[in-house]
């Protein structure tokens, strides 16, 4: 007697052969109650998207743009502003923990319709033709975007390139896809979605095999990987023990250290190769250039300057963000005024780090004018620890994690 799990002799063996994909859960209705959430979810993530690229303002310098080649691509792009605070605390952090959140769905619609990949003949007419390039497209840009988005929240560089222009691109190629498809089987999938659930089969499609899940449980199955991956992502937003549920990021787990610097990190001053004789007090000066010319710093001079305070999260690309830390130090725009700048200008920033994407990082004269925006030399009552930027740092409302320059060395400002 053959195995049950060998396929008979009269078994189709090849994808493409009628009968291969027999499984009764496969059909247009579970198919298009995918699409439909894919249809919302993938259309947030590609705002959040282009939220998160405008927010770096890749236009105000070459510093600040890591895909100088984008050309009309960046026709969206403008000035990034300081309020609310926690505006890219929040675009970002749905960005990414909806993007883990989609996985299983994702997953999912591609074993829905992975038949379709393998029809014969390849193209029936022009129209047939272009649909059939259009899901390749739409298929090989979802697994990239996924891909790299994953990798690059598990801080895995290990595709070539950087990840900026590479999942840039991607997510346009991929978006433009998408659209072309949802314009091509939107219609259909309201309609599949109106028609009872038995009506599964096309006609002169082969016979099904046996169920061993109904469609209720495999979209129950594919609900619950969604809930567990939102579960063991989502507290990498917040502080606490939320983010020790955080298990599926790197920052998940307890906080790096304790008393008043212990929150969040990407680099450390150890990475960064920082040397403590370049921080120390007797070395360090800030050096600060404007229209009236340049002034150094030491640390002891910047603390008799008048100091304010900021309450401001930390929000990184990788998604995860801390809650509000208590800043205090001397607002950019009274540097700005000490080197002849009566209105606050732009303003280049350069760090003691002296390798790695961000070393420089330039911020707009909106971000600069706002009195919330600090060169901060304490964090929570104490003065800065190495790994949060010792002897000083900048923090800005509602910026990325990376133009808040920590070792900061050098601040140049006027029109760049």
């Amino acid at each position: 007697m053959r195995p049950p799990w060998l396929p008979s002799s009269r078994a189709p063996w090849l994808p493409s052969s009628p009968g291969f994909w027999r499984s009764p859960v496969r059909g247009p209705w579970f198919t298009s109650v995918l699409g439909v959430v894919l249809l919302g979810g993938i259309t947030v993530l590609f705002v959040t998207g282009l939220l998160s690229y405008a927010a770096y303002n890749p236009n105000l310098a070459p510093v600040n743009d890591q895909t100088p080649d984008k050309g009309l691509l960046g026709f969206y792009l403008f000035a990034w502003p300081t309020d609310p605070p926690w505006l890219y605390r929040l675009t970002q952090g749905v960005h990414v923990t909806l993007g883990l959140t989609l996985i299983p769905v994702l997953l999912a619609k591609l074993w829905s319709v992975v038949p379709k990949l393998f029809e014969l003949p390849p193209a029936r007419s022009l129209a047939h033709a272009l649909e059939r390039v259009s899901l390749l497209l739409l298929v090989g840009g979802a697994l990239f975007e996924f891909v790299t988005g994953v990798l690059n929240v598990q801080l895995d560089y290990v595709f070539p390139g950087s990840f900026y222009p590479l999942h840039f691109y991607g997510a346009w190629v991929f978006f433009a896809a998408f659209v072309a498809h949802a314009v091509l089987k939107t219609p259909a999938a309201l309609r599949n979605l109106r028609r009872p659930r038995t009506e599964e089969g096309e006609p002169g499609s082969p016979p099904r095999a046996e169920p061993t899940v109904s469609r209720r449980g495999a979209l129950g199955l594919v609900g619950g990987g969604s809930l567990l991956l939102f579960g063991t992502t989502a507290g990498h937003s917040f502080d606490g023990p939320l983010r020790q549920t955080a298990v599926l990021a790197p920052h998940g787990g307890p906080e790096p250290g304790s008393g008043p610097g212990g929150f969040q990190i990407n680099k450390t001053a150890a990475y960064a190769r920082i040397d403590d004789r370049e921080t120390s007090a007797d070395a360090w000066r800030l050096v600060v250039v404007g229209r009236s010319g340049t002034v150094r710093l030491s640390r002891a001079e910047l603390e008799r300057l008048p100091l304010h305070s900021s309450a401001l999260p930390i929000a990184c690309v990788e998604g995860w963000s801390t809650s509000d830390q208590r800043w205090r130090g001397v607002r950019l725009r009274d540097l700005a005024a000490l080197v002849g700048h009566d209105e606050p200008p732009d303003v280049l920033v350069e760090s003691l780090q002296r390798h790695g994407a961000f070393r420089r990082a330039a911020l707009r004269a909106n971000q600069v004018a706002d009195p919330r925006s600090l060169l901060a030399l304490y964090v929570n009552g104490e003065g800065l620890t190495p790994d949060h930027g010792h002897p000083a740092r900048v923090i800005v409302p509602a910026a990325p994690g990376v133009l808040n320059t920590k070792w900061v060395a050098r601040m140049t400002f006027g029109d760049l």
